[in-house]
């Protein structure tokens, strides 16, 4: 079995957050090397993500922060490392990241890129840092080129690593990887994982992030209607052979976009195993 991740978001009820407390109970058994908790449009959620990231550290797990910097200033971000090193965190996704709707852009930070030079300069090697990568392109970049160009300058400034969007065409990921190649960036891109449970939030989510659903799948998940049962039965089939086929192709490991859900991430991790 190949090195997992984790990742969930921060609740917003006190029943959300034991929620979330019994799933992460269920899926420690996959010996997770880290978890990874996100952090809201603009910031909205920092403090239920630091909390939460608290709380994976005292049970044992390691965790790091989503950090996003569009509308940030260096001193909203140096003040958020500085209470990430006090906590004992050891590593940050560093993002973008998205303002919420009626914001306008502000902030001294352009880029992810930014970011990463920014943590490096003020934190020097104390936190390993992840950042986004798109097999399938980032929906705002204007071509392949300079959507790998932006990783490839996220990964100069300093980025250890990188974790991909979701995506359900292992061609895509292959053929991102041998660019990258190319280019002499040899820094390890973990595949990004979305289990299929409801085909209605996937088709927004990917519809938002632009993930691309191959047509067949779409096709499939349109004709079970509301008949969750074979929606779950089908994403596991389909997700636990694209992990098969990405494992086989030498991809690194695998984050699981959890959804702060625990069946369908272990029922693929354990067809995996098997």
């Amino acid at each position: 079995m190949l090195p997992i991740s984790l990742e969930f978001f921060p609740p917003k009820t006190p029943e959300g957050v034991e929620k979330l407390r019994g799933v992460r109970k269920q899926l420690y058994a996959l010996k997770p090397e880290f978890c990874s908790v996100t952090f809201g449009a603009g910031g909205s959620t920092q403090e239920g993500t630091l909390q939460s990231v608290k709380e994976i550290m005292a049970e044992g797990v390691a965790a790091a922060p989503h950090l996003s910097c569009i509308g940030q200033t260096r001193e909203t971000i140096r003040d958020r490392l500085a209470a990430y090193m006090a906590a004992g965190i050891k590593r940050i996704v560093a993002l973008r990241g998205d303002l919420p709707s009626g914001y306008g852009i502000g902030g001294e930070f352009r880029y992810s890129s930014d970011l990463v030079a920014f943590i490096r300069a003020e934190t020097g090697r104390h936190f390993h840092i992840e950042v986004a990568a798109y097999p399938e392109m980032h929906p705002q970049a204007k071509s392949p080129v300079s959507d790998l160009e932006a990783f490839i300058a996220k990964v100069e400034a300093g980025a250890d690593s990188g974790i991909t969007q979701y995506f359900f065409n292992a061609d895509a990921y292959f053929r991102f990887m041998d660019e990258l190649g190319k280019r002499g960036v040899l820094v390890p891109v973990v595949a990004g994982i979305m289990p299929i449970t409801n085909s209605t939030q996937l088709m927004r989510f990917s519809d938002n992030c632009g993930a691309e659903i191959p047509r067949w799948i779409r096709t499939r998940l349109q004709n079970f209607g509301d008949d969750s049962a074979s929606i779950k039965s089908f994403g596991a089939d389909v997700v636990a052979a694209l992990c098969e086929r990405l494992r086989d192709g030498g991809a690194p490991g695998f984050h699981f976009y959890t959804m702060n859900q625990a069946t369908a991430t272990a029922e693929i991790c354990r067809r995996l195993a098997a």
